[in-house]
């Protein structure tokens, strides 16, 4: 097909795009030189390079230079530093899913190139990012039970302690012991369950994750009781916390391991509400039959 000179809104569609892949090139430049991982540099650099491809395919359209937008390079890169590889670049390609539409309507006669940036998008999102090795994700099914444990335990056991107790202090106390234990205790059946699977995980790292992730979110939950006197106040700050913490938690795995994020969330959200609220109650008819004051 013959090409034809774009007009002046496709023009500026045509320098987003070429802007868009010179900054993704710079990004995966960027990581590539800062990763130590063989295998995971090779996949950078071949990414980098496609992009700076694509960027050209673009100058050939719009005969103009761009700068990469240095605000996104920079980003990304401390995304991905922070957060890890696979989470910082599948968020990014996740965007740049919402460009892809634009490629196929500008009708400039650039079909067959538009089908080889698609090609190569594709290539980047199914298979080459899938292939990052990062030792942090092998150990997310570590992660998401001492995460998983500690909301649905603690948030009931808080709730229950609340009525029961009626001493922020008393409750923190009780929380952090409990809360210790059962990490110590999770970190050793993670260990154990781990080495009689005889898979790639190492048990001491995932034991170590396990108690590890138990552990902060105790931290996290308890926290209130330690700073404010009125308990009530203490769980009504403690609950929509852990909300948060299974909603920050569940959008990185779904991001990083492509799962759905509704599904999940409202699972462990539901779950883990559910038996506080449970607790609230036995807390109270305990306290009631057993006759205890504090």
């Amino acid at each position: 097909m013959v090409q034809s000179e774009p007009n002046n809104k496709i023009k500026e569609t045509l320098l987003a795009l070429q802007k868009n892949e010179i900054t993704e090139s710079h990004i995966y430049a960027n990581l590539a030189k800062s990763v130590k991982h063989p295998e995971n540099k090779k996949i950078l650099e071949t990414i980098a390079k496609d992009e700076l491809h694509h960027s050209l395919i673009w100058k050939e359209f719009t005969n103009k230079e761009v700068k990469p937008h240095m605000v996104n390079v920079w980003k990304y890169y401390l995304l991905c530093r922070v957060f890890g590889l696979t989470f910082g670049l599948k968020l990014m390609e996740r965007r740049e899913k919402n460009t892809r539409d634009s490629y196929r309507n500008l009708g400039i006669g650039t079909e067959e190139k538009i089908n080889e940036i698609i090609k190569d998008e594709k290539e980047h999102e199914n298979e080459v990012l899938n292939m990052l090795d990062e030792d942090f994700l092998q150990y997310t099914s570590s992660m998401v039970l001492g995460l998983n444990d500690a909301l649905v335990e603690l948030t009931g056991a808080l709730a229950g302690l609340t009525l029961a107790l009626k001493s922020s202090k008393l409750i923190a106390l009780v929380g952090l012991i409990t809360g210790i234990a059962a990490s110590l205790s999770m970190g050793s059946s993670e260990y154990l369950s781990t080495k009689s699977e005889e898979g790639k995980k190492n048990p001491l790292k995932a034991s170590i994750y396990t108690g590890i992730s138990y552990l902060f979110t105790v931290i996290i939950l308890i926290f209130p009781y330690l700073m404010i006197t009125n308990y009530f106040a203490c769980l009504a700050i403690t609950l929509p916390t852990a909300v948060l913490i299974i909603f920050f938690f569940n959008y990185y795995i779904s991001v990083a391991k492509d799962l759905s994020f509704k599904k999940q969330f409202f699972e462990m959200a539901g779950l883990s509400l559910g038996i506080a609220v449970f607790s609230f109650f036995i807390g109270h008819l305990l306290r009631y039959f057993l006759g205890i004051t504090i």
